[in-house]
């Protein structure tokens, strides 16, 4: 059964495609915390591969339902990786809500690429990359990915490590059903 983070998503997702409101997104948004916090909205292809990820670590609305809207309706339109999504493409593409913790300076001995979530930065530079990720399976492989999303160079050391948990909702279907 989805719950309201994923119903939220995906429903913010259909009025950004498709410019119609859908009924209930309104009361699924006020049935979430109003505690403001970072979350990243991922769509998938139904054979898994990347369509759209946008996310926040510090949050930049009034609340997490605000927050979680913005982020589903920016993965499925504005991810520069990817054209804007289309509405034909609903029925094939499945939805994840990752909600962020706080994020807190660390050392590279307190990190589980598993567990953690990762952001680097050195002066105006930053990098992020979520955990459990298919193909991170070393401390050294998170860094060396998250440094290069910087910009940082492989061998400067020299930069400030934040880990954070995230909380994962899966959706199990189609955003278009």
């Amino acid at each position: 059964m989805e719950d309201n983070y994923v119903k939220l998503a995906k429903k913010a997702v259909q009025k950004a495609v498709t410019g119609k409101e859908p009924e209930g997104i309104q009361k699924l948004k006020e049935s979430l915390t109003d505690e403001p916090r970072g979350a990243f909205v991922t769509l998938k292809r139904t054979g898994g591969d990347l369509r759209g990820c946008i996310g926040t670590y510090t949050p930049v609305t009034e609340s997490l339902g605000e927050e979680i809207m913005r982020n589903a309706s920016s993965a499925a339109l504005e991810d520069p990786r990817f054209p804007p999504v289309k509405p034909d493409e609903l029925g094939e593409l499945t939805i994840s809500v990752d909600v962020l913790s706080q994020p807190e300076v660390c050392d590279r001995e307190e990190l589980d690429p598993d567990k953690y979530g990762i952001i680097v930065e050195k002066g105006k530079r930053s990098g992020l990359l979520l955990p459990d990720l298919e193909g991170i399976d070393s401390v050294e492989e998170q860094l060396k990915v998250t440094k290069n999303k910087a910009g940082i160079p492989p061998k400067d050391d020299n930069f400030v490590i934040k880990r954070f948990e995230v909380e994962r909702h899966e959706g199990e279907t189609p955003i278009g059903n």
